[in-house]
């Protein structure tokens, strides 16, 4: 059984823009992270970036996960333990 899910950026039909409002730049981000990671991007731009580049994705998703979860929605919710 799969744990993930991308189901947000397959059925998201509205606004595809960022700078209009909150909520359009939350709906813009969810679908820019969902593209981003998508197995066959990975594969092509990971072999492309530098040490540096790897450093900074990294530490930007790290930080954004100690800053807006507890230790058990991290564990919950990206680590995906039960």
């Amino acid at each position: 059984m799969t744990k993930h899910s991308h189901g947000f950026v397959e059925t998201f039909d509205g606004f595809m823009g960022y700078g209009l409002d909150r909520q359009s730049d939350e709906n813009m981000v969810q679908v820019y992270l969902q593209k981003f990671s998508d197995d066959r991007l990975m594969k092509t731009i990971l072999k492309r970036m530098s040490d540096d580049d790897l450093n900074e994705v990294f530490d930007i998703i790290s930080k954004m996960l100690k800053k807006h979860l507890s230790e058990p929605e991290y564990h919950q919710l990206f680590l995906m333990e039960e």
